[in-house]
Formats: C-alpha cells, sequence, structure tokens
C-alpha cells in the first residue's frame, strides 16, 4: 500500500506536550509502532496549538496498560486508553481493522452493526495501513513517528491541509452510516479550519442528516458545546441548517410555537451564538448553560402562557411548573447534564430577580454566581422583544453592577 513519508515539514517536538513524548518512546522502547496521529498532526502543519495529543499504536489495550500504571481503559464501542497525567489526558488507541477486511480477521474479530449500517461496537484491531481508513478525514489521518521524525500520509491528508479541502475517507455515504455525528464533525472542521467541504463528502448529508436521531442524546449535547462555544457557532449554525442538521441536532425547533414565539427563538438563537462567539475568551459565562437557558428561554414563555390561559393558574405557580416541565422533558431529550440543568434553572429564576429590582437585594443578586450570566440573557431579550420597560431595567442594572 503506497503512502509518504515526508520529512521537510513544519512539526517541532517543542511544540508536542512532553507526555507524548515520553508514551511515544516507551512504546517504541517496548518494541511496539506507535505515532502521534489526528488533529494533533493537522493543527501542528497548520501552526496551530493542539488542545489535545492522540496516538495510535500496534499494542493491544491490555499491552497499553501493562505498560503504563496511569492507565484507564475506556468505551465500548472501541476500547482506547486513556493516560491520566497531572496536566493532560493522553488518548491511546489500537490500530484498527479495515472495515471489508473484517470477516477475514477471525483472531480479532469484535464488530457489529445495526440495519442503518452504523457501528455499535468495534474491537477490531489491524495494521497502521488498515487503521487510516477507520479515520474520518483526510486531514485526520497523518502519522507522525518520533523515531524518524517522518509523517506517514497514506490519504493525501497533507495535501488537502495545502488546498484546505475537507474530504472523507472511503465512500461518503457508508462513512455516514456508521456513525452519523460524522457529518457534524465535517460541518465543524470546515468552519473552524476555514475550509470547503469536498463535493462527494458534502453530497449525502442532507439526505441522511435524519440519523442523528439514532445517536444518543448525551453524544449530541457534547456535539453540540463542540460546534457552539468555541468562537464560531454562529457560522456553525448556518452551514448546519444549509445542510439540514440544525433540527435533529436541536429538536425542539420543530415543536410548535405562537407565530411570536417562534420568531423569538429564531432570533434569539443568532443573537445568543454571535454573543458567545464575541465573549468566548471571557470566564464570566460558562457556555453551554447560558447557550441552554437561551435557547429554551421561549418554549419555557410558550409552555407558561399556555398554563395561564387553559389552567387559569397564577403566574408564579404556572412558572414553577413550566420550568420542571421543561427542563425534565429537554434533559431527556437533548441530553443535558444535571449540573447544567441547575445553572440553567437559576438563571431563569435571576430574570425574575432582575425585572423586579428590590433594593435590599440588589447587592445579592450581583453577587450571584450566575448574575452576568441571567443579565446577558435580559440584554438578549431586551433586543429582540424591544421592550422599553425591559431597557429600563438593562440600564438600572448596569449603572449598578459597576458599585460591586
Amino acid at each position: 500500500m503506497n503512502h509518504i513519508i515526508k520529512k521537510n515539514h513544519n512539526i517541532s517536538q517543542k511544540k508536542i506536550s512532553k507526555n507524548s513524548i515520553k508514551v511515544l518512546y516507551r512504546l517504541n522502547k517496548s518494541g511496539y509502532e506507535a505515532y502521534l496521529v489526528g488533529g494533533g498532526v493537522r493543527d501542528l502543519l497548520l501552526g496551530k496549538k493542539p488542545k489535545d495529543f492522540d496516538i495510535a499504536t500496534n499494542a493491544k489495550p491490555n499491552e497499553i496498560r501493562k505498560l503504563f500504571k496511569n492507565c484507564r481503559l475506556i468505551g465500548r464501542r472501541f476500547i482506547i486508553a486513556h493516560l491520566i497525567f497531572k496536566s493532560e489526558i493522553i488518548e491511546v488507541s489500537t490500530f484498527r481493522a479495515k472495515n471489508n477486511n473484517i470477516e477475514n480477521n477471525k483472531l480479532y474479530f469484535n464488530s457489529k452493526k445495526i440495519n442503518n449500517g452504523m457501528l455499535l461496537f468495534d474491537n477490531t484491531f489491524g495494521k497502521i495501513e488498515e487503521d487510516v481508513y477507520r479515520r474520518d478525514l483526510t486531514i485526520n489521518a497523518l502519522y507522525y513517528s518520533i523515531k524518524d521524525f517522518g509523517i506517514r500520509d497514506y490519504v493525501g491528508g497533507i495535501k488537502d491541509i495545502k488546498l484546505k479541502i475537507i474530504r472523507l475517507i472511503g465512500d461518503a455515504e457508508t462513512r455516514y452510516r456508521e456513525d452519523p455525528v460524522r457529518m457534524l464533525r465535517v460541518i465543524r472542521f470546515s468552519v473552524r479550519l476555514h475550509m470547503h467541504i469536498d463535493k462527494k463528502t458534502a453530497e449525502p448529508i442532507i439526505k441522511l442528516s435524519n440519523l442523528l436521531k439514532n445517536i444518543p442524546p448525551a453524544r449530541l449535547f457534547n456535539e453540540s458545546i463542540k460546534l457552539f462555544c468555541f468562537g464560531y457557532g454562529y457560522l456553525t449554525y448556518i452551514r448546519l441548517r444549509k445542510y439540514s442538521l440544525i433540527y435533529p441536532l436541536l429538536p425542539f425547533l420543530f415543536h410548535t410555537l405562537s407565530k411570536k414565539n417562534k420568531i423569538f427563538l429564531k432570533n434569539i438563537i443568532i443573537k445568543c451564538l454571535k454573543k458567545i462567539d464575541s465573549i468566548i475568551n471571557r470566564k464570566l459565562i460558562c457556555y453551554p448553560s447560558f447557550l441552554f437557558a437561551t435557547l429554551l428561554w421561549y418554549p419555557l414563555i410558550e409552555k407558561i402562557q399556555i398554563l395561564l390561559n387553559t389552567k387559569k393558574l397564577k403566574y408564579s405557580k404556572a412558572y414553577s411548573i413550566s420550568v420542571n416541565y421543561i427542563l425534565k422533558k429537554y434533559s431527556i431529550l437533548l441530553g443535558i447534564p444535571k449540573n447544567i440543568i441547575l445553572i440553567i434553572k437559576k438563571i431563569w429564576n435571576l430574570q425574575k430577580d432582575i425585572e423586579m429590582k428590590k433594593k435590599y437585594e440588589i447587592k445579592k443578586i450581583i453577587q450571584n454566581n450566575n448574575f452576568f450570566q441571567a443579565l446577558e440573557l435580559t440584554t438578549l431579550r431586551s433586543k429582540i422583544e424591544n421592550k422599553i420597560e425591559l431597557k429600563k431595567i438593562l440600564f438600572f442594572w448596569n449603572k449598578k453592577k459597576t458599585f460591586f
């Protein structure tokens, strides 16, 4: 199988974490092949600082565990090793067998699909020449060797980095059916790296977008954070809409709202994402909780209005029932973790405190850990609803917060 070993590149070992280098050397010294792989290599070639360093090896998970005391094996679909250091976690995966060779790989055969082609688990070990074809994008399928300082490129990943192309390895429809989250990764990398999507990679996405409904909500929630909370959320949202991926990712957008609340919801999504993009380096806002507190605000208002109109309840009672209903419903539907659900509830409760402006509680409200997130939500509401009263409230709080 032909491949390029490229040595005239701009990767310096000084830019690779010391822990990763130690792991690579120990695996090599113990007689195993080991390479820095994936996004770390890609980002180094692009002159970016990698957020993590992954390693691929022919050592099996149990063999890795014997070599490293700080090893923890995780995963069901494919077992990987996490090497836990004080400052980082190094992910070490065993080379996987190529799909069409699985039937012949009786020694490590352990693969299962469901009817639509999605892989449920896949502990099928192989060689580096096979492993490359199990990775998703050409730009993420580059292997850097600490032995000869060369980059192994089997699928034209270096060329695609230069041409700024996002290209799937293998048949796009088959790869999306194996793991529908690959559609989201294609969008995310195309926006984040300012690259365009190869025609064959883009073609099946709209047709297969509904396959995301088969993905566990918790995994989709984690993907949502990667898509929307790292500084390019608005452009990602636009591209997700273009490829019909936004609705299976955020299914509450499908749900019936009144015409007014539907317009408010659409506008607040855009303003929220632009806001997160603009303040990504500030620590006053926890982006996931702020994101979902904002996106679910008008579904909450809709529920309150329904209860007020049909049950003739007092506002406080309708609010309490609606908050519990919405948070329970969407924690299940969207896979929102409990710790974030609690923060969302606090942000919503502070809306009432901010609007009431009780003099004896001003200091207490401003010193609340979630005050800045709550005030930011009030700011977005003010811009969308265009209510004079909300604008007066914002003027009051923006003036007061400077004194504390």
